[in-house]
């Protein structure tokens, strides 16, 4: 009889240690969740599925109903949306300043060696060529055309009505276009106080700025507010255009002026130049004394 007792007791507590266990909880609110059917049982449910792999449930997350992207911009601190809008336009304006005069110089350029061309023929793909390099004796080869197209020296309007003519005789009314991709012959020259001045290649669209920093740089003597481009206009004359390369390295003032083919770029000396000068000469001076015999 006490035996059966110990069992019954044993039992109890057992069962209630499991009641309030987190398994037990588990299985209670598992169980408290089943539909009840008509006749009162409950009915088993399947797990849901969300259409990720294996039928597993895809976490949620944060705004995991929008579909489209993120439209919110993100601005800088202390720069308002009109300043923003400014130095777009601004930036426009200073594109739209210098697209005449690569216009001007594509149109009338002449080809030369190291020159990358592509020609396009209109409806007849077959026969259009991208990335075709001037070699050194100026003829480039073409098919259909026996013995190549002379193109050194011409324009490209002149080299597709060269080609236009040549292929003529196999293709009915041949559209030509011909494309200049890269210039090894548009030049800019940088003088001044530069770490590596000289003329060089403008082989892709570039700033003052970007041309200032693969020269070397402005050197300590060089006054980086006082920075000059000079354009040659149409009529002979040579315009200067201030650039402020320090407001530029500070963010106060934007990276837009682009270059043109034939400008020049002028780096004035500073201060610290002048006082470099009168320190020279003060030092001549005084060895000019001593062998001179004066002393000092």
């Amino acid at each position: 009889m006490m035996k059966n007792l110990t069992t019954v007791a044993v039992t109890i507590a057992l069962t209630a240690v499991y009641a309030w266990s987190p398994c037990g909880a588990l299985s209670a609110s598992a169980q408290s969740q089943r539909p009840a059917g008509q006749d009162g049982t409950t009915t088993p449910t399947k797990p849901r599925t969300s259409g990720a792999p294996g039928g597993l449930i895809r976490p949620a997350t944060p705004n995991s109903d929008r579909l489209e992207p993120d439209d919110t911009r993100v601005v800088p601190a202390g720069v308002s949306e009109e300043v923003l809008a400014n130095r777009r336009d601004a930036m426009s304006e200073e594109e739209a300043a210098v697209l005449p005069y690569y216009n001007n110089f594509m149109s009338t350029y002449r080809l030369g060696p190291e020159d990358v061309i592509s020609v396009q023929v209109f409806d007849k793909e077959k026969y259009s060529r991208s990335g075709i390099t001037v070699p050194p004796d100026g003829k480039i080869s073409y098919p259909l055309i026996k013995g190549g197209v002379h193109v050194a020296g011409k324009t490209t309007q002149q080299v597709a009505e060269e080609i236009t003519k040549q292929l003529d005789e196999y293709i009915i009314d041949p559209k030509v276009s011909v494309y200049l991709e890269r210039v090894m012959s548009a030049r800019f020259s940088i003088i001044g106080d530069v770490a590596q001045p000289g003329v060089r290649l403008l082989t892709r669209r570039m700033t003052v700025y970007e041309a200032l920093s693969e020269s070397g740089g402005v050197l300590p003597t060089g006054d980086k507010k006082k920075v000059r481009l000079l354009r040659r206009q149409v009529d002979g004359t040579l315009l200067p255009i201030e650039v402020n390369i320090a407001a530029i390295e500070k963010g106060k003032a934007i990276d837009g002026q682009f270059l043109a083919p034939g400008d020049q770029i002028l780096v004035p000396g500073n201060k610290f130049k002048t006082f470099q000068k009168v320190l020279s000469l003060v030092q001549v001076l005084s060895f000019a004394r001593i062998f001179a015999g004066g002393g000092f």
